[in-house]
């Protein structure tokens, strides 16, 4: 499957989840100044809401995945629940100087208390394999083999893949399926580098009594 075929699979199973519980407020400026935007559900193209580009933003409830481009497409970046005041804020310990958020989706499968994970040496689920249900600042460290993972299985909850020990580098968010070579994870792949992992966390409040709920 293309990675096109796989992000509209994710986006169809996202509508099946989407509720006003999962709520993004973006910015046209950094530090939450500037033109203010609420979205509950996926953004394909931020321009299209009349705002060149989001320079702050603040998740209230659930994750969310934001994009470099439109259409779903270039890094990736997790946004998990908090204030991102500056695109610093989001892209953390990114070696790459990335300023542009121009499309963004909730993650729909993060479980961060039932996340499961099968990760294989190479590509098409064959070699060594490990099933992980935990953080990993560092596979290697922990006995992996090398700095690679050919392919993956999600069974539950969401992940993020990172390219380099201590979740820096890239970053991939892996929701529930079968990734059997680096050009599912995502348009911006060209490696099939993945040294440290983590659960999404993914946090719900209810606006009327303020509770929170982590899932």
């Amino acid at each position: 499957f293309s990675h096109t075929a796989i992000q509209g699979n994710i986006l169809s199973h996202c509508g099946m989840f989407l509720s006003t519980r999962k709520i993004c407020l973006i910015y046209d400026q950094e530090n939450f100044q500037g033109k203010r935007m609420e979205f509950t559900s996926s953004c394909q193209n931020i321009m299209e809401c009349g705002v060149d580009n989001i320079r702050s933003l603040k998740v209230e409830c659930g994750a969310w995945v934001g994009y470099e481009h439109s259409s779903y497409c270039g890094q990736q970046f997790i946004l998990e629940r908090g204030d991102y005041p500056r695109w610093e804020s989001w892209s953390g310990s990114n070696a790459y100087h990335i300023e542009r958020l121009m499309s963004f989706r909730p993650v729909c499968c993060a479980n961060h208390k039932e996340s499961k994970i099968t990760v294989f040496e190479r590509e098409n689920f064959i070699g060594r394999q490990w099933e992980m249900c935990d953080d990993y600042p560092s596979l290697q460290a922990m006995g992996w083999p090398n700095n690679e993972l050919g392919s993956m299985q999600v069974q539950s909850g969401a992940w993020v893949c990172y390219q380099y020990p201590g979740y820096r580098g890239y970053q991939y968010i892996l929701e529930c399926g079968e990734y059997k070579h680096y050009r599912e994870w995502g348009s911006h792949a060209q490696t099939f580098q993945v040294q440290s992992l983590r659960r999404v966390q993914h946090v719900q409040r209810y606006r009327r009594n303020c509770k929170d709920l982590i899932a």
